[in-house]
């Protein structure tokens, strides 16, 4: 299988964790900004954000993402920029609010309804349960609303019948070549994170597109080393998994991509620069 060049994202925040999970977790624009610098600085070409309060607390307000935008273009005027769309009990023009005034690069497109649950095992019950709605109407005004910002989508599947929503949309016309297949695992309500399900969701990406592996908690290591075997690229990050490989807890998003680069190059990948990943992924850089 041919070596093509690794394309580490990292997702700095995520919505559902604060700082009684993970003390390092980024807030405010400035502290989303350094992150974004100490991931690139490790070696990632996207950053995928959520904006949240200077509390915490997940944020929808436009001011608040272009103040993180404006911090992070600061320290990383060339880095891919992926802004989440994803949220549960706001409407769909709120969800897709930011990406016209802003025009990220990129934005996460959630590719199907499912139940979104935190489960202990240990209380046997739920801490958090709800309905994630991404309907056909719902993904279809995402997608309009991305292609006119020449915006481009980030599909989010967090299982296989969300791989084939992508069909429908393609014959539309609504989605760009360069569209990127997320394979996301190990969601309540969604896929397993298990080597035998990344293959099989590997098998239904159709030939020649870009794919990465998101993998959540302690598994993301594990998938993200049979993406490195399968010729695919990978999500580490805060948002997705507070540990290393060594069982500490990440002091940054910075120590999560290092060694993200790590595995990669123990599993005999090369990771791409940013102006690689623009030319891989036919993103040119915004004036």
């Amino acid at each position: 299988m041919a070596r093509k060049k690794l394309i580490l994202s990292a997702a700095l925040t995520g919505a559902a964790t604060n700082r009684s999970h993970c003390p390092h977790i980024p807030y405010t624009p400035k502290e989303i900004g350094e992150e974004a610098k100490r991931a690139v600085d490790a070696g990632a070409s996207i950053v995928h954000i959520h904006a949240r309060e200077d509390d915490g607390i997940p944020s929808w307000r436009l001011e608040v993402f272009e103040a993180i935008h404006e911090e992070v273009r600061k320290r990383c005027p060339d880095v891919i920029i992926n802004y989440s769309t994803g949220a549960i009990g706001i409407t769909k023009e709120e969800r897709l609010n930011h990406i016209g005034p802003i025009k990220p690069d990129m934005a996460a497109f959630n590719m199907g309804s499912m139940n979104y649950a935190i489960y202990s095992k240990r209380a046997k019950q739920f801490y958090w349960s709800g309905v994630f709605e991404n309907s056909f109407d719902t993904m279809q005004y995402a997608v309009e609303q991305m292609n006119q910002a020449g915006t481009i989508p980030e599909m989010e599947c967090f299982d296989t019948g969300h791989i084939r929503n992508a069909e429908p949309l393609r014959e539309m016309g609504l989605l760009p070549d360069n569209a990127v297949y997320s394979l996301v695992m190990g969601v309540l309500g969604g896929i397993p994170a298990t080597t035998e399900n990344l293959i099989h969701q590997i098998k239904q990406v159709p030939q020649g597109a870009h794919w990465q592996v998101i993998a959540i908690s302690r598994k993301q290591w594990q998938m993200a080393a049979v993406a490195c075997t399968m010729g695919g690229s990978f999500r580490v990050g805060l948002e997705d998994n507070f540990y290393l490989p060594n069982n500490e807890m990440a002091k940054s998003n910075g120590e999560c991509v290092e060694w993200g680069v790590k595995l990669a190059s123990m599993m005999g990948r090369e990771v791409a620069t940013i102006a690689e990943a623009r030319e891989m992924l036919n993103i040119p850089q915004k004036t």
